[in-house]
């Protein structure tokens, strides 16, 4: 796995284009918080530092370079329109489809058994763990590049901007189940886990005459939002 995980690295390194003066901030970005999950230090004794404070920063570091790529871009849209292609651009569903293309998943450093778990495909992790990369390529080389690497790899999501449905998924598929006759969609929140400063919600959305569906976000809004969109293309509305 060492190997694989290796080439993983190299590979998404050529991705983003940038050459780290300091590589440990790469690593750290692909570090899942659950490598230190019972241990306070490595086997040398050296402190475990995982990727949340990153994500963190790399949080604001993509809404910036998202935001300044839309005054650019749309001169004439108003704040409202602007708000929905932001959303569209950085939530956990937009977050992980970029981080799966760049090949973060086999690059990920983390426990075995989240591993098996199938966290390498997780969109809440894929999603942390592009924003983590984001920081760590502003930290090793300011904003510029980290500007280069936003405009690399959000090319795909910045070619196809958001539809309605994908902008205000909650609305849309509200709309769509009152027009079929299935009544209200209902969301609930079945798990919550991570740490009080960096929450995972995992919620589950049900209308009449479908399986329930879930999905995961940052906040319980986040959460319904990913989980209405996920139901909409289930079903073939989108």
């Amino acid at each position: 796995m060492g190997d694989r995980r290796s080439e993983a690295v190299r590979a998404l390194t050529q991705t983003l284009g940038h050459a780290f003066r300091d590589p440990s901030l790469l690593e750290r970005a692909l570090t899942h918080p659950s490598v230190g999950e019972g241990a306070a230090h490595d086997a040398v004794g050296r402190p475990i530092l995982d990727n949340q404070r990153l994500e963190f920063f790399g949080d604001r570091v993509l809404g910036l370079l998202v935001a300044e790529r839309l005054m650019r871009d749309y001169p004439q849209a108003n704040e409202g329109e602007m708000s929905s292609r932001l959303h569209g651009l950085v939530d956990k569903a937009a977050c992980a489809r970029v981080a799966e293309a760049a090949g973060v998943g086999p690059a990920l450093r983390m426990s075995p058994g989240e591993s098996k778990q199938g966290g390498r495909r997780r969109d809440g992790i894929l999603a942390d763990a592009v924003e983590a990369i984001l920081a760590a390529v502003y930290f090793d080389g300011g904003i510029d590049a980290a500007r280069a690497v936003f405009e690399r790899l959000w090319k795909a999501e910045l070619a196809n901007p958001s539809s309605r449905s994908l902008s205000n998924p909650k609305s849309a598929l509200q709309e769509w189940s009152l027009k079929v006759g299935r009544g209200l969609p209902a969301y609930r929140v079945v798990e919550r886990t991570g740490s009080d400063h960096a929450p995972t919600f995992r919620v589950e959305v049900t209308i009449s005459g479908t399986d329930a569906l879930t999905a995961e976000g940052r906040s319980r809004q986040e959460a319904e939002k990913a989980a209405a969109l996920a139901l909409m293309q289930r079903e073939g509305v989108i």
